[in-house]
C-alpha cells in the first residue's frame, strides 16, 4: 500500500499542529511510528543469534561498537515471524528503561516514508477488531481516505516486559 500525503501545507489553525511519523509495512498492513524516536534505518544484515530468547527477539547486530537487540515486530504482534525479503530493514529507534534511553532495532518488512499527521486526524484506538493488541496502538492517524496504525512504542516494545516474557520462556 503506497502512503499518500498532500504536500499542500495546512495552517496549523485548520488542524492543529501536526507530527511527523516514519511509516513502515509489516505485510500487507501500513504502522506507523513517531519520527522522533528513530535514530536511523539501516539493511537488514548479519545478525547474531542469542540463545533461550523469545521468538520476537531475531538476535543482536553490532552498531558502530554497541550490542542493539532486534526485534521481529510481526513475532512480537503474535503473528509468525517475518520472512526476511528485498526491502526487509532495522529501524533503529530509542526506547526508554527506567529513565534511560536503549537502543532498540525493529525488523520490518519495508519502510515508506516520512509523513506529517496533524494531531486533529488522529482517533483513539478503536475498541476491538485491531489485528494487535490496542495498548499498542497510539492511535489511527487518518491519512487520505485510509486509516494508519500509529504504535505507541513504550508499549508496544517495553523492554521490561519482553524481559520479562523472556523469563517466562526460560521458566517453561
Amino acid at each position: 500500500m503506497q502512503v499518500e500525503h498532500s504536500s499542500t501545507p495546512l495552517s496549523p489553525v485548520d488542524l492543529g499542529p501536526s507530527l511527523q511519523y516514519l511509516t513502515f509495512s509489516l505485510g500487507d498492513e501500513v504502522f506507523a511510528m513517531d519520527i522522533r524516536c528513530v535514530r536511523e534505518i539501516i539493511q537488514h544484515g548479519n545478525m547474531t543469534m542469542v540463545p533461550l530468547m523469545p521468538a520476537f527477539v531475531r538476535g543482536v547486530i553490532n552498531l558502530r561498537g554497541s550490542v542493539v537487540p532486534v526485534i521481529d515486530l510481526q513475532s512480537r504482534f503474535g503473528r509468525p515471524r517475518a520472512q526476511v525479503g528485498k526491502k526487509t530493514c532495522v529501524i533503529i529507534f530509542d526506547a526508554t528503561v527506567d529513565g534511560e534511553k536503549v537502543e532498540l532495532g525493529l525488523m520490518v518488512d519495508a519502510v515508506s516514508e516520512v509523513i506529517d499527521i496533524a494531531q486533529a486526524d488522529i482517533e483513539a484506538a478503536p475498541q476491538f477488531g485491531t489485528t494487535i493488541r490496542r495498548d499498542f496502538i497510539h492511535g489511527m492517524g487518518k491519512v487520505g481516505g485510509d486509516f494508519i496504525v500509529i504504535l505507541a512504542p513504550e508499549r508496544a516494545l517495553d523492554i521490561n516486559e519482553m524481559a520479562a516474557l523472556a523469563e517466562k520462556g526460560l521458566a517453561s
